[in-house]
């Protein structure tokens, strides 16, 4: 039993298996040996010593524990585990104050790394419950430079500086570890009664975290933030929590980080409540959670305002129920109202103050995006919403994480903050691409290589293919990404002939790049050009592509991304190539005009709204998105090459998650009020009648 003005004291004494001293606790070694006895502070008396050892599950001592503590695995074999040891100790505890007449008490340790970084989190990882008497301790280092403020700074003192300090004439070496430990700090608190020092302030553990929102006006010390990287993704702030158990993390005080596609990334940002506890925060770099370690770094009151600040008021509205658990829900249909969601709840899980607990995430102009975040009052009703995840509704199945108040102001943040379509600058420059194109066909004049480490350049393939390089089709070798934007370990290069890619796959196939093999196939250009348009080859023959296209637009929202930039210098390396060729009309082939795209004026910059298939420069083409022009530049393009020009400038727009049973009439109703060119979208894409009829699937549309 305690109390905040306690009567009696515990002085309580530790050691793990590992590390010892400064460094207690920082290696996740298991508990094995406690010490500790009540001291009356009134009547200054003590109570028995106690001494009991505890069994780890890992008995394997490390050489410092060996050396300092003289413990042996055989002697730890014996012992009891911990869950047992604690219960001992409240007995034992309660058996003493009885002996000495008192009935509250309050723990009393050699500074803070047995409590917060021991106990708490072994405790913790293990599940057992510790009783409430060690949420509050003395830290008996801060108590006596208090009393003897000329003394050393609380981090340089141990028990050995304080008993010499006051020149207490105790032989370490005359006792048991541990026993003279207990013994010197009991010493040293009848020195710190005699001065007419007084216990009042103890150290407090927090029980548990808690939420709310934080707002960008708020001044974050950077002395107390953590980043934590290599979290499962489907961690929660309640998660990050436990791992850090022991510590104060500030209200509000876990913003998990998310990526461009608004995921989580496995990282997160912690605040701590001051520097003390963001410091004992780092020693638990690459502990574990789970099966997996953290890794603990130093990061900014900036970074950290830049993940979880937010500024509507919206949000601080929906935040401003306090200890509440927020789940977000993912994928809801565009025509989901606050009635279905509540219903798709059911009365299972009530939500906490019916719509006022409900926060659809949309767009700038009020298009829903298909996620919301749910408030509910407890952890049960919260756990049956989670067993909800994957039902349909409507005719799309619903996903439910945990959440926390800063991911939902990132999320907010990040939707709402950046325009869907950036702002151009002008005036604008017109660049006519050069005339070559990705080849199709049926002729066998390619080669595709798999398997290529992702370090992977333009030079390291040039160097692959040896002499053969010099049979390369200009602008022929094609790096493929994935829809990250990152290699995917597949690349196609274009051959002057059939005869040159056969050689090539013969010679090349299994051959070693760095230090993986890389295998060749010979392939035809109308296979290379499916495969880039997102469709896979193997040997069973083409597969369909996906329903994102990588080559055509990225899979999420400009709000979510930064728009492409590409610097003067480089822009003639970037010459963008009509991946998608110009409308093709009734009249012959020739009479199609070359397609034209812009850069900024000045060759500054160039701004895409949606990220394309990339290519690998200087090989390789870039395709881009068309960008409209005024109809003088046009004029200007068109007079400088004596080459006709579209009468228009034209612009591409993709149309993703179109119901199945969607057909041109509906597309053009759609777009009623717009002008759009009146040719047949088939002549978008010059593929076979096989890829093509995949592209005309009704999920995707490509109109120009």
């Amino acid at each position: 039993m305690t109390a905040s003005h306690s009567d009696s004291l515990v002085v309580l004494f530790g050691a793990t298996a590992g590390a010892y001293g400064a460094k207690l606790g920082s290696d996740e070694r298991e508990l094995i040996l406690l010490v500790w006895q009540v001291v009356d502070l009134q009547n200054k008396k003590v109570g028995t010593l106690h001494k009991s050892l505890v069994k780890a599950d890992n008995l394997d001592l490390s050489d410092q524990c060996r050396e300092v503590s003289g413990l042996t695995p055989e002697g730890l074999s014996k012992a009891e585990p911990l869950d047992r040891v604690l219960q001992q100790f409240s007995q034992l505890v309660s058996s003493d104050l009885k002996v000495l007449g008192r009935s509250s008490y309050t723990l009393c340790s050699d500074g803070q790394l047995l409590i917060r970084q021991v106990l708490h989190p072994e405790t913790s990882k293990k599940n057992y419950l510790l009783s409430d008497c060690f949420y509050s301790f003395y830290d008996l280092r801060k108590e006596f430079h208090t009393c003897y403020p000329s003394s050393a700074a609380v981090k340089d003192q141990t028990i050995k500086t304080m008993a010499e300090y006051l020149g207490l004439g105790t032989d370490e070496a005359e006792e048991d570890f541990g026993v003279w430990q207990v013994k010197t700090m009991v010493a040293i608190i009848f020195s710190m009664l005699s001065e007419d020092h007084v216990f009042t302030e103890p150290e407090t553990v927090k029980h548990k975290y808690e939420t709310g929102p934080c707002s960008k006006s708020e001044t974050v010390d950077s002395e107390t933030v953590i980043r934590a990287r290599g979290l499962p993704w489907q961690s929660s702030d309640q998660d990050i929590a436990r791992f850090f158990k022991g510590l104060n993390i500030a209200k509000g005080g876990v913003a998990l980080c998310l990526n461009s596609q608004g995921r989580r990334n496995g990282e997160a940002l912690v605040r701590f409540v001051n520097s003390e506890q963001r410091d004992l925060a780092l020693e638990r770099h690459k502990h574990h959670m789970g099966s997996r370690y953290i890794e603990v770094y130093k990061a900014t009151g900036e970074e950290f305002l830049k993940i979880a600040g937010g500024t509507s008021n919206e949000v601080a509205q929906f935040l401003s129920k306090e200890n509440q658990v927020i789940i977000r829900m993912r994928g809801l249909p565009f025509t989901a109202t606050q009635e279905d969601v509540l219903g798709f709840l059911g009365s299972e899980c009530p939500v906490t103050g019916g719509k006022e607990g409900l926060l659809f995430v949309k767009y700038p102009d009020g298009r829903p995006t298909g996620d919301a975040f749910v408030l509910f009052s407890c952890e049960e009703y919260a756990q049956n919403a989670l067993k909800k995840h994957k039902e349909i509704l409507g005719k799309r199945y619903i996903e439910l994480f945990r959440s926390t108040a800063a991911e939902v102001q990132q999320v907010l943040n990040r939707y709402m903050s950046t325009p869907l379509i950036p702002t151009l600058p002008t005036p604008i420059i017109p660049v006519i691409p050069p005339p070559y194109t990705i080849a199709t066909g049926s002729i066998r004049d390619c080669v595709r290589l798999r398997g290529l480490p992702y370090t992977a350049g333009i030079d390291d393939i040039l160097e692959f293919m040896g002499d053969a390089t010099g049979d390369i089709k200009p602008h022929g070798v094609h790096m493929v990404l994935n829809q990250q934007g990152r290699p995917s370990g597949d690349a196609f290069i274009q051959m002057k002939s059939a005869d040159k890619a056969f050689m090539v796959a013969q010679k090349c196939h299994k051959k070693m790049m760095k230090d993986r093999y890389v295998e060749v196939f010979q392939c035809s250009g109308e296979e290379m050009n499916f495969v880039l348009m997102g469709g896979t080859l193997n040997r069973s023959g083409l597969s369909p592509p996906p329903c994102k296209l990588p080559c055509l637009s990225p899979p999420a929202y400009a709000a979510f991304q930064t728009a492409a930039v590409i610097p003067a210098e480089a822009a003639a390396l970037y010459q963008p190539q009509a991946l998608l060729p110009s409308t093709r009309t009734p009249q012959a082939s020739a009479a199609a005009p070359p397609a034209v795209t812009y850069y900024p004026a000045q060759a500054a910059q160039l701004y895409m709204n949606y990220t394309a298939y990339y290519p690998s420069p200087p090989v390789s083409p870039t395709t881009v998105g068309y960008i409209a022009a005024p109809p003088g530049a046009v004029a200007a393009a068109a007079t400088a090459t004596h080459t006709p020009i579209l009468p228009q400038p034209g612009a591409l727009v993709r149309m993703q998650g179109l119901p199945y049973n969607t057909g041109m009439k509906e597309i053009l109703s759609f777009f009623q009020g717009y002008q759009y060119a009146p040719d047949d979208y088939n002549g978008l894409i010059q593929l076979s009648d096989q890829a093509r009829s995949v592209l005309q699937a009704p999920k995707e549309w490509v109109c120009l």
